[in-house]
């Protein structure tokens, strides 16, 4: 708290000296430093202050100069041209002082977000580290990923700046990188060849709505009271609707990128039903304010996990999850249901996370044709004491991962009571049974919240939990 009134009070004193008769000097926004990554083929934005009325200038190294006079603010705007070739480059930035920047690198530019899933450390730092950490840490070496981690701050408005800088992936630093977001690099780059920039911006425990911009909840609907209790001259919490947009997105618009990975749910698992707007409007409001299009947005669903008291709640929060990739464009989903950890909410493979997203990645920003997702509920018919449920394969054919009969399937007859059933793949089908239910009218499959169940497709992507009934919660 103490961090995110120290953040407002350095906004105020630096505008403040805009106007005073303390010197004037360029400044630029935290993201546009030595090592950074700009986005490759799009107009790459580049903004921060100055004295009012001054003209700021960039000049790259490819031959590129381009200029912009600050508002009454001391705010300035332009635009770069990205270079054809990934550098690196310098970037020299003239106002009333100057700026010189070193080593950029033209590549794609990923924000990656969330709760503790996505915070989670490759070594012991935040968390214990993951699968294997020492070796993984051993072979990294891969200088053209770069990244940079916006420290938590929780704001009451929105901020300007933040502290952080750009580490390339050759050091014992990576070690307090973003696990997912390490191996989501590391495979994309191992395809495209391109230098990719990682912006992290996560904290644990924290829900969608402190995500989110108050101008979009407003607009959502729900917080109103929350929104209008917010006092600008008092900190704020981590669990204040805006807050950590305020705090740890609003510092980097309006940025060029590529698309986000995100990594939350777990926090709203108690409102999954508002779960189903409330994530869908997060990911507008971020596409808005970035203002670069309709960017792939891919995330994680939550992982199998015993809550304490669940009844429910959780897979109804991975539906919502599964819900949004079939009706928001360009969005889409990584399946966690075999990695999961019953006893412990931070599964320690990440690897296969960041592999799961980097397939989707090159799916949905690079045109690439691969497998990238599991088998996906259709819809159920049904034969005598037997549901056909007709599934999207995603690949060739589906499969038990380890071999055995299909677990975690469920049957229920007109009175609504499950009943464990069996089920084996025919084709595109599932057949489903169970000798406690004749006339079987709906299907559920790894619907508790702890479920670790073995279907796959032949790619090796699991499917996802699913249900085919709408039956309220009890």
């Amino acid at each position: 708290m103490l961090r995110s009134m120290n953040h407002i009070l350095f906004s105020a004193l630096f505008l403040g000296c805009l106007v005073t008769n303390v010197p004037a000097q360029t400044v630029l926004g935290s993201l546009f430093q030595d090592h950074m990554v700009i986005q490759a083929e799009m107009a790459a934005p580049m903004f921060g202050t100055d004295a009012p009325g001054t003209v700021v200038e960039a000049r790259a190294s490819w031959e590129e100069t381009v200029r912009a006079t600050t508002d009454a603010s001391g705010r300035w705007l332009l635009h770069l041209h990205p270079p054809k070739d990934e550098g690196p480059h310098t970037i020299t930035v003239r106002g009333s002082s100057e700026v010189v920047l070193k080593d950029v690198l033209s590549g794609d530019v990923w924000v990656c977000g969330g709760q503790s899933n996505m915070e989670w450390t490759m070594g012991p730092h935040v968390g214990k580290g993951i699968l294997n950490h020492q070796a993984e840490l051993a072979a990294v070496k891969h200088p053209r990923i770069r990244l940079i981690d916006v420290p938590n701050v929780a704001a009451a408005v929105p901020l300007t700046h933040f502290r952080g800088q750009w580490q390339k992936a050759d050091g014992p630093h990576v070690a307090q990188w973003s696990a997912v977001a390490w191996f989501f690099a590391r495979d994309l780059q191992a395809v495209t060849g391109r230098p990719v920039g990682l912006i992290t911006t996560c904290w644990g425990g924290t829900s969608a709505e402190v995500w989110t911009s108050a101008g979009a909840l407003r607009k959502h609907g729900g917080f109103e009271d929350a929104l209008n209790a917010v006092d600008p001259s008092k900190p704020a919490g981590n669990g204040m609707p805006s807050a950590l947009w305020n705090g740890m997105v609003a510092p980097l618009i309006p940025a060029a990128i590529r698309g986000v990975i995100f990594y939350q749910g777990e926090a709203n698992r108690s409102r999954w039903q508002q779960y189903r707007t409330l994530f869908p409007a997060l990911i507008a409001d971020w596409r808005s304010s970035f203002g670069c299009g309709e960017f792939p947005f891919l995330y994680v669903q939550i992982a199998p996990y015993r809550y304490e008291n669940d009844k429910g709640e959780a897979a109804r929060l991975r539906e919502a999850q599964a819900m949004c990739e079939g009706n928001t464009p360009r969005t889409a989903m990584v399946c966690t249901m075999d990695i999961g950890e019953p006893g412990d909410i931070h599964p320690l493979n990440k690897q296969d996370v960041g592999k799961r997203l980097a397939a989707q990645a090159l799916v949905h920003a690079y045109g690439r044709e691969v497998a990238h997702r599991g088998p996906r509920y259709r819809s159920i018919a049904v034969e005598g004491s037997v549901a056909r449920v007709s599934m999207d394969v995603g690949s060739q054919r589906m499969l038990a991962r380890d071999g055995r009969p299909l677990t975690h399937f469920e049957v229920a007859g007109v009175d609504r009571v499950f009943h464990a059933a069996t089920a084996r793949i025919d084709g595109s089908s599932l057949l489903v049974e169970s000798k406690a239910v004749p006339a079987p009218v709906a299907v559920r499959y790894a619907f508790s919240s702890a479920d670790i169940p073995n279907l796959q497709n032949d790619a090796g992507f699991p499917a996802s939990s699913f249900r085919s009934d709408d039956w309220p919660l009890l």
